[in-house]
């Protein structure tokens, strides 16, 4: 099981795998460290400060665990999106041609 898996397609990157689980566990501890960690910061604590090192670092992890499944859904999705326009613009041309 490779983490930092790149290259997915958009039917695998739809379902949910142990990836998604990973990225929410550290997006939780990510946001939970970085508000504990401002207020460490706001008392001048290293504590605080350690804190933020650690969201910051967390949140960068979480990024590149899930960034490319997002990404590949992202493309199907504009994909479609741009299908359903190009259908829609032909059918306001044919109904402007004849009048209604």
């Amino acid at each position: 099981m490779n983490l930092f898996r790149k290259n997915w397609t958009p039917s695998e990157a739809d379902e949910w795998t142990v990836h998604d689980l990973v990225a929410s566990i550290l997006g939780v501890l990510a946001f939970f460290l970085g508000t504990i960690g401002v207020i460490g910061a706001f008392l001048f604590q290293l504590w605080g400060f350690v804190c933020l090192v650690v969201a910051g670092a967390l949140t960068i992890l979480m990024y590149r665990v899930i960034d490319p499944k997002l990404r590949a859904m992202s493309e199907a999705f504009e994909e479609k999106q741009q299908e359903y326009l190009d259908d829609l613009e032909r059918t306001v041309r044919w109904e402007s041609r004849d009048g209604h």
